[in-house]
C-alpha cells in the first residue's frame, strides 16, 4: 500500500506554485539535451495510467511518448474500457488503480471528478483537462513564451471564451509575473473565484490581470495573442454560442494592434476561419506547433517531479 500523505497532485497550475519556473527551465534543458534520451530514465519500472473521457490527439500522444522517453510504461484507458463512475465509484477506481500504477492522468468533463480521483488515489494524479482547468497546457504555454521571448516587455492577451485554458493561462502568467489582458464576450467571462486567486498571486509577483469585452483593447501592444475554439468539446449542443463571438476572430486586422514581434498562440485543435484566420495561424509570428511539442517536454518535467523527485533534482544539478 502506497503512502498518499507524501504525494503531490496537479489539478490546477497553481498547485505547483513557485516551482513552475524551475519546472519549465528543467523542461527546456531536457528538450535540448540529446544525451538524456539514452541515459536518463527516471520512470524506469514505473507505470503511468491515463484515463480519457474525451478524445485526444496532443494529450494522449504527448503523455505516451513522454513516459516512454523517461523509461516508464504508459497505459491508456478509454472511458469505454473501464467502469469509472458507472458500475464502480471514482473513489474505488482510484484505490484499485493506485495498486497497479505510479501516477494517474485524467482527462475528464467535470473538474469535481478529477478532484475525487485525487482524493481516493494513493499515487499522484495529474489533471489532463477538466472543464475548469488545463494545467499541462499552461505549463507548455509558459515554456513556449519563455523559449521565444527572453524578456516579455508587453503583456499576454487572450481573445475568446473564458474557459479552462484561460483559467490556467492566467494563473501561470501570475506565478511568473507576466501581465495579462483578456477579452471575452459579455456572459462568457472566466470564473470569478479563479480570477480572484490569480489576482492575489499576481499582486505578490508585481504583475497585473485585467478583463474587458473589447478584443482591440486586449491585444493593443501585446507581446502574445492567444485564442482557442469558441465552442469547446461537449458544447456542440449550444447552437447559438457562436453568435456571441462576432468580432472576436483573431485576424490580420486585429493583430495589427499588437506588438510587431507578437507571438500567436493556440492550444489546438484550431477551427480555421472561425476563431482564427489562416493568415494569422500560418504567419511567422505563430508558435502553435511549438506549443504542441512542448506539451510533451513540460509533462516530462512534471511527471519526473511528481513521481521521482530525487531524479528530478539530480538531473537539475548535474545537467
Amino acid at each position: 500500500m502506497k503512502d498518499n500523505n507524501s504525494k503531490t497532485d496537479l489539478l490546477a497550475i497553481d498547485d505547483i506554485g513557485d516551482k513552475l519556473g524551475d519546472l519549465i527551465e528543467w523542461a527546456i534543458r531536457i528538450k535540448n539535451d540529446s544525451d538524456a534520451a539514452f541515459d536518463f530514465k527516471p520512470l524506469e519500472g514505473m507505470t503511468i495510467g491515463s484515463i480519457y473521457e474525451k478524445p485526444s490527439t496532443r494529450t494522449r500522444v504527448s503523455f505516451e511518448t513522454g513516459v516512454h522517453r523517461l523509461g516508464g510504461q504508459p497505459i491508456t484507458l478509454l472511458s469505454s474500457d473501464i467502469q469509472l463512475g458507472k458500475s464502480e465509484s471514482i473513489a474505488d477506481t482510484a484505490s484499485v488503480l493506485s495498486r497497479y500504477m505510479d501516477c494517474i492522468t485524467y482527462r475528464c468533463f467535470g473538474h469535481e471528478d478529477v478532484v475525487e480521483l485525487a482524493k481516493g488515489a494513493e499515487v499522484p494524479v495529474i489533471n489532463a483537462l477538466s472543464d475548469l482547468h488545463h494545467p499541462c497546457q499552461a505549463a507548455a504555454d509558459m515554456m513556449t513564451i519563455i523559449e521565444n521571448k527572453s524578456g516579455l516587455n508587453g503583456h499576454v492577451s487572450w481573445v475568446g471564451d473564458g474557459n479552462n485554458v484561460l483559467h490556467d493561462l492566467v494563473l501561470g502568467c501570475a506565478i511568473l509575473g507576466f501581465d495579462v489582458k483578456y477579452a471575452t464576450p459579455e456572459g462568457f467571462e472566466p470564473d470569478d473565484g479563479i480570477m480572484s486567486r490569480a489576482k492575489a498571486i499576481a499582486q505578490s509577483a508585481g504583475s497585473s490581470i485585467s478583463g474587458t469585452n473589447d478584443p482591440i483593447e486586449a491585444v493593443s501592444e501585446a507581446s502574445v495573442v492567444y485564442t482557442d475554439v469558441f465552442v469547446s468539446m461537449g458544447e456542440e449542443h449550444m447552437g447559438g454560442k457562436m453568435d456571441s463571438f462576432s468580432g472576436f476572430q483573431v485576424n490580420e486586422e486585429l493583430v495589427s494592434n499588437s506588438d510587431r514581434e507578437y507571438l500567436f498562440m493556440h492550444c489546438l485543435p484550431a477551427h480555421r476561419g472561425e476563431e482564427v484566420t489562416d493568415g494569422v495561424m500560418d504567419s511567422e509570428n505563430s508558435v502553435v506547433f511549438d506549443q504542441a511539442e512542448n506539451r510533451m517536454w513540460a509533462q516530462m518535467s512534471i511527471l519526473t517531479y511528481l513521481c521521482n523527485r530525487a531524479a528530478w533534482e539530480t538531473y537539475w544539478e548535474l545537467r
